[in-house]
């Protein structure tokens, strides 16, 4: 594309991702936070910075300063312009308190990002004893601009890295030589070879990527096609982590140089040039790798099964018994020649496996392995002959003399310096600050000190946790080894010492030498045991199992997790469900006292209590605070209609969960209908039973559950409303309505409400209420069965209802009879009733209300009646009474993005794919219908409301929508998409009710009551208009949707990693037309692909392109465009995928989703809270990754579908919480972990990419993030 002209504005339509940044003076809502001005500015602070040459930009930033003298490309400094502007502004908006000046960039937060970004370059450095090129001048000026560059410089080097991200060391060599080329260029240095100021050896247009990327990338390149498509033994080639490896040592640079010597051995041109070997871990295939990757577990299970054998051998009942014996304790002694041994093996299989190290490394190296081989067998040999001698003695002596006695010692003085180390090891595992300082420490003495059980190695280094940590985990592995051994003991080992005795005591029968027969007896014995022996060694799994299983539980228990499990038990929390979305994701005031502190842990402590077991009774607080109760009412309403849009719920359903606007002024919360079910129809038997008690005794009774006093008084209020609302009010009927019900409210404001009416009509009164509701919410209404119905009531209650027998006279004196004989003659009502429109939907919204509450006879658990509507609703409700960080505001939130790598699965099911049948007849339509039948007729009935008056429509107006719920139920991108899109959609949500006003909330809860369940709050705006039918989701501009949307957008963004859609465009094929259509219709939404340019001669220029539907031009648009030194595959697909387009992601976390995932809008609420942890210490560490749970939504499927659904569930939710807590080895498991962005950024990434090595990516994430001491915590509160 054209670069801008110099002197000429661009255009305002010049497309961009999130903020304008090439026009600030667009009026674009991002460019009103003072935090996005102070960045801005901050950048461009040139000043007096010396000129690159041919600098021609009207308005330069330090980033186009650094652009142009070190050679990087255009579109990779736009885009790491926004991700600097975008991460510095979110960090100075997380500061509390606010800075004084918020129109400049806080100097800490600038500090603060620059030593995390450059964290893993400071360790590098001081591990090669080399000394960092970070330098800082006294001026705070410069200071500040100095580190801007800094920092933009390695995000420069890093945003057009591409397959060299996978190198973080790689990296760091690249930063430490550009750095110190940046320092000479600050500092005014003289080039001494030409006598001109210094300039950077990548200068030129592309420079960085042709001089520095491009050979190492060819090197990369070269080695893969050495590894001819990963058949190629392992040790014959060279992979990222063995390149990167080799920037581990000083000699990379003596040997690279900078500028880089294309000349070095490193380098590979040709598959026969001799190159540099691994110089780390050389991997190769063989059996030995079972023994020599797990060779203390091998150890410990052959000395016990060794030891077991020679004490039970004795045959005594005990095995204490058994070692008060001499003979058995100096036989015991023999595992020591055993220990020796099997230390001797894997001495030999370590110098056989890495000897190919030697010629490329140390010689120390060699000379260990050698050494330890040697010193391995002569244990062996000592061991053996101090053995030996023992008995020599005891044989001579015939009993246990001074003589023997004291060889014994010295064989256990010779065994006390063998085991030395392993106790050593034991003592800083008990101190385990100790050894992590040893490991840490890049001094000459500790190297000397720890050269003999390890090489020196990057990472790796300083990993032991806390001494807490390693006690529980200590505790644990004792329990479930002493119960193994003990198990094995005494049920596997015992037992076979006397059938093994009794083969062996059998005499052998003489046989001629060519019969097979002879040594039957000892193939006996081993027949025996060999199938006692593979049950010894595997059963420690089951052990582990049995005790994993227990202790989750119990942690499950402490956490809270499952006190919700269906819709009755969430019935008896709800009335502090308010309270606990109040508490848990509503922000509270931040102030100046530390939240982390003792005494807000004690106060949240207490808070948490009473919400989980109503102590204080926090709902009454919910009826004193309405904006509480709107809030409440606008989160919970918001889920539901994700859940009607998700049909899995119906409209009737809809209505018995939601949460309504108090359109009739009732007295009390309004409850949803479906906790209210029966609860009237209770009340009234209750009266029945008290006729005669006082009215304290019977409103006690009733007050005994908030359900059925908030039924009762809601249904009062609302008859009263009700009955207002459809009465003339200059009717004389309304007057005498009116004095009927102030003669009531005086009776219950005096407690004489029994005493002045007879309980015993009420029936009667329910009865004739519901037949008027009836009526009322019929299509077609009578008028004069109304008025009919009216007449009866009134005739019940003045005639029966009152115990005091009143004439006419008296009826007319007290107001409830009409002046006029003559009307009294004909029949009331008759001209007083005036219905009210049909359109008026609040009245018969509330109307339908009424009469629920009226006649439900329904039982609680079977609404809703999904399966998986009241699993989620069970679960969100549960997580809100557990544990969990507060929420901060969404502008003081963690900025975060979702990556979503795609390649070519299905996005949208077409109609063909649709009805085609397959063998059996059957087609993914009839499928879907048939296991989703309810999740069917809540469709087809949404589609009759949107217009479709005929079934058959499903076919033609209809299709997509057809399409679109068939592919949601399927494992789908279009699923994915709309799962991950909640997040954006619930931090609009969130963001509205941080910043608006009581009016605002209350406006908004009408207005959302006016348009109907089908609008949800994607359009609520506090910048609305009057007419709420203009509030519709696609009739807001883009630009004008207020400070939500952008805040949203700051915070959150979704990039799908679609490697192939240029090609997909290209070829017209159906899918890229679906993915435009997931652009189009989710702002949020950005796609990340690889374009291939032909630029002739079978030569091909590849780029990394980002591309975003624009709302305003209605078309999609390319924001960035980054050159690629060649073919983005070298390794396996898909973590490569994720990597080039990682560079488009923003924040300080990145959420893994793989395209067969989803996501739910009430979980979506709680991402706030989740990213919070990251502030918190989980040990001595703060996490790196935030594991959480899934939930496996094909279970439904079919009955193996099922079985493996609870497997897997069992292994995410049980099995990995066990792992973080107590045991603290959970590693990466699946992808709906969170990483720290940029803690990996700086590491290698998010997944690793070597071919066929590295086919499970996301666990060697997990490896990576622990080898560089990062850590892994799993949390619950979210799923």
């Amino acid at each position: 594309r054209p670069a801008t002209q110099s002197g000429s504005a661009p255009p305002e339509d010049e497309p961009y991702n999130i903020i304008p940044l090439h026009n600030l003076l667009f009026n674009h809502p991002s460019l009103r936070f003072p935090e996005v001005r102070a960045a801005i500015a901050a950048l461009r602070t040139v000043g007096n910075l010396r000129m690159p040459p041919q600098a021609q930009l009207p308005t330069m930033d330090l980033l186009d300063w650094l652009a142009l003298f070190f050679g990087f490309q255009r579109d990779n400094v736009k885009n790491q312009r926004e991700h600097l502007i975008l991460h510095l502004a979110n960090a100075q908006m997380r500061l509390s308190p606010p800075p004084d000046n918020i129109d400049v960039l806080d100097v800490g937060v600038l500090r603060t990002f620059l030593r995390k970004l450059l964290k893993n370059y400071t360790n590098w450095c001081s591990y090669l004893g080399k000394k960092s090129n970070i330098w800082f001048s006294r001026s705070s000026h410069s200071d500040h601009r100095r580190d801007l560059l800094y920092v933009g410089l390695y995000l420069l080097i890093w945003g057009e890295s591409a397959n060299l991200r996978f190198m973080p060391e790689c990296i760091c060599y690249i930063f430490h030589n550009m750095a110190m080329e940046l320092n000479r260029i600050l500092e005014d240095y003289i080039d001494q070879n030409t006598g001109q100021p210094a300039m950077p050896s990548t200068l030129g247009e592309n420079g960085f990527l042709n001089c520095v990327v491009k050979p190492i990338y060819e090197t990369v390149k070269m080695e893969v096609e050495c590894s001819k498509n990963g058949t190629a033994p392992h040790h014959a080639w060279r992979n990222y982590d063995d390149l990167n490896e080799y920037f581990w040592g000083r000699r990379c640079f003596h040997k690279l140089k900078w500028p880089i010597d294309a000349g070095c051995k490193f380098f590979v041109t040709s598959s026969e040039r001799k190159r540099v070997g691994k110089t780390g871990f050389v991997e190769r295939r063989s059996f030995f790798n079972i023994y020599r990757s797990f060779d203390r577990l091998w150890v410990m299970l052959f000395l016990f099964l060794q030891a077991a054998i020679l004490v039970a051998w004795e045959g005594e009942e005990y095995p204490w018994q058994a070692l008060k014996v001499r003979d058995v304790q100096v036989r015991i002694l023999t595992v020591f020649v055993t220990w020796s041994g099997l230390r001797f093996l894997q001495a030999l299989l370590d110098a056989g496996m890495q000897c190919s190290r030697v010629s490329f490394a140390k010689l120390g190296l060699g000379l260990r392995m050698l050494l330890k081989v040697v010193v391995a067998l002569a244990w062996i040999m000592l061991f053996a002959v101090l053995y030996r001698r023992i008995w020599v003695q005891r044989n001579k002596d015939k009993t246990w003399s001074e003589e023997a006695n004291r060889r014994v010692f010295l064989f256990l003085q010779v065994a006390f310096v063998f085991v030395l180390p392993e106790v050593l090891a034991l003592a800083l595992f008990v101190l385990p600050w100790i050894r992590n300082f040893i490991e840490e420490s890049n001094w000459r003495i500790c190297y000397l000190m720890t050269w003999w059980f390890q090489s020196k190695s990057f990472v790796g280094r300083g990993l032991r946790e806390g001494l807490f940590d390693n006690v529980r985990y200590t505790l644990f592995w004792a329990v479930v080894l002493a119960t193994k051994f003990a198990f094995s003991y005494f049920l596997q080992i015992e037992p076979m010492i006397k059938p093994t005795k009794q083969l062996m005591d059998l005499r052998e029968e003489e046989y001629d030498w060519d019969e097979p027969y002879r040594g039957r007896y000892k193939l006996a014995v081993g027949l025996l045991w060999l199938p006692v022996v593979f049950i010894y060694l595997m059963d420690i799994q089951i052990w582990y199992s049995i005790y994993s299983s227990f202790v989750g539980a119990g942690v499950g228990l402490f956490q809270h997790l499952g006190e919700i499990r269906n819709i009755q038990q969430l019935s008896l929390r709800f009335q502090f469900f308010a309270s606990a979305i109040q508490f848990n994701l509503m922000p509270e005031e931040q102030l100046l006292t530390a939240r982390g502190s003792y005494k807000a842990k004690i106060k949240d402590a207490i808070h948490r209590l009473k919400l989980r077991y109503g102590f204080g009774k926090p709902y009454k607080k919910l009826e004193s605070n309405q904006v509480e109760a709107h809030k409440f009412s606008l989160i919970w309403n918001e889920i539901i209609t994700t859940f009607r849009e998700e049909d899995i719920i119906s409209d009737l359903e809809v209505e018995l969960l939601e949460l309504p606007h108090n359109a009739w002024n009732v007295r009390v919360i309004c409850w949803p209908c479906f906790l209210l079910c029966n609860e009237l129809l209770l009340a009234l038997s209750e009266s029945k039973e008290l006729v005669d008690a006082p009215d304290k005794m019977l409103w006690r009774k009733i007050c005994k559950n908030e359900y059925r006093r908030c039924a009762v008084i809601e249904a009062y209020d609302s008859v009263k409303h009700m009955m207002f609302e459809i009465l003339n009010v200059q009717s004389e009927e309304h007057s005498i309505l009116s004095a009927m019900f102030q003669e009531i409210d005086h009776s219950i404001e005096i407690e004489k409400f029994i005493k002045t009416f007879k309980m015993t009509v009420l029936p009667q009164i329910h009865m004739k209420l519901i037949k008027l509701v009836q009526i009322l919410t019929k299509p077609k209404k009578d008028v004069n069965r109304v008025v009919n119905t009216l007449q009866a009531l009134y005739e019940i209650v003045v005639r029966d209802f009152i115990k005091d027998k009143r004439t006419v006279e008296q009826l007319r004196e007290d107001g409830l009879a009409p002046r006029d004989p003559a009307v009294m003659a004909g029949l009331l009502f008759g001209n007083a009733v005036k219905l009210p429109d049909p359109s008026n939907e609040k009245f018969y919204r509330q109307a339908r209300r009424l009469l629920t509450i009226l006649t439900s006879r329904d039982s609680v658990q079977n609404i809703p009646a999904n399966i998986e509507a009241r699993r989620r609703i069970a679960f969100f409700s549960n997580s809100l009474f557990m544990k969990m960080p507060h929420a901060p505001q969404v502008e003081k939130m963690m900025a975060f993005s979702v990556l979503t790598p795609y390649y070519n699965e299905e996005v949208l099911y077409s109609k063909e794919q649709l009805v085609t049948e397959n063998e059996d007849g059957i087609s993914i339509l009839y499928y879907l219908q048939t296991i989703y039948d309810d999740e069917w007729k809540n469709f087809m009935e949404r589609m009759r409301r949107e217009g479709m008056v005929k079934d058959e429509e499903i076919w033609t107006t209809k299709m997509r929508d057809l399409r679109l719920w068939a592919s949601y139920r399927g494992q789908t991108l279009s699923r994915t998409v709309r799962g991950m899109m909640y997040y954006f959609r619930a931090l609009k949500l969130l963001a509205f009710l941080d910043s608006a006003s009581e009016m605002d909330i209350k406006e908004g809860v009408r207005e959302l009551v006016s348009m109907g369940r089908d609008v949800g709050l994607d359009s609520l705006n506090p910048e609305r208009s009057p007419s709420p039918r203009s509030l519709s989701r696609a009739s807001t501009g883009f630009l004008f949707k207020g400070h939500e949307q952008v805040t949203s957008s700051m915070k959150y963004t979704y990039v799908i990693a679609c490697q192939i859609y240029g090609a997909q465009k290209a070829k017209k094929d159906p899918r890229a037309e679906e993915i435009l259509y997931l652009m189009k219709h989710n702002e949020a939404l950005r796609v990340a692909y690889v374009d291939e340019v032909s630029t002739g001669r079978d030569e091909k220029e590849y780029y990394s392109v980002l591309v975003k539907y624009d709302q305003q031009l209605q078309k999609e648009v390319e924001i960035y465009r980054v050159k690629l030194p060649g073919p983005l595959r070298l390794g396996e697909g898909k973590p490569e995928n994720q990597n080039h387009a990682l560079i488009f992601t923003r924040g300080d976390a990145v959420q893994t989703i793989d395209m067969n995932q989803d996501s739910y809008f009430e979980e979506a609420l709680k991402i706030r809270n989740l990213l919070e942890e990251y502030g918190r210490y989980y040990g001595i560490r703060k996490p790196t990754i935030l594991g959480v749970r899934e939930h496996i939504f094909t279970g439904s499927v079919s009955s193996l579908a099922g079985f493996m659904s609870a497997q897997e569930t069992s292994f995410v939710t049980l099995g990995q919480r066990v792992l973080a807590n107590p045991l603290k080895i959970r590693m990466h498991y699946g992808h709906p972990d969170i990483f720290d962005r940029f803690w990996f950024l700086t590491r290698g990434g998010i997944s690793k990419a070597s071919r066929v090595i590295n086919i499970s990516e996301d666990i060697f994430a997990g490896f990576n993030c622990t080898l560089r001491g990062g850590n892994v915590t799993h949390h619950e509160y979210i799923q």
